[in-house]
């Protein structure tokens, strides 16, 4: 077990990763990048966006985003279940707190903590995953 001191340090580090990841996103109204993390081993990452094969314009001629965008969590868990690697007891690092519906993803898939830097408009996904005793934890500051 880490001490909180170093178990904060690498949270920290993590959430900076994601924070890169997430300006690959071709998304122009919101960038999210997201870090799976079993055993200090990062085992899958995702960023906002569009499906494989689809155009990476995310928002429609009105500024919205399309139905069909992925969000960073759900690309992240997708990208494990094509793997040999499992989200039981890991961590999710994302840069903007899951809405409601990615929020069962995370849960169902089998994540112990969820480590998170800015908060989506809609807590209900956050509130979800305390109830159902996944640990979550903000930072916003990244430095030090």
């Amino acid at each position: 077990m880490s001490t909180p001191n170093k178990q904060l340090k690498y949270d920290k580090a993590y959430l900076k990763m994601a924070t890169e990841w997430a300006k690959l996103s071709h998304c122009e109204r919101k960038k999210v990048g997201a870090l799976v993390v079993k055993d200090r081993m990062i085992i899958s990452d995702g960023y906002n966006g569009t499906p494989t094969g689809f155009d990476n314009c995310c928002e429609n001629e009105n500024g919205d985003t399309q139905w069909f965008v992925l969000h960073a969590e759900a690309n992240a868990i997708l990208k494990l279940a094509r793997s040999n690697n499992s989200a039981s007891g890991a961590t999710l690092y994302i840069t903007l707190s899951p809405c409601r519906e990615c929020s069962k993803l995370i849960h169902q898939a089998g994540f112990k903590r969820l480590v998170y830097i800015n908060d989506y408009k809609d807590t209900a996904g956050v509130d979800f995953l305390k109830s159902a005793g996944v640990e979550v934890v903000q930072l916003t500051e990244l430095e030090h």
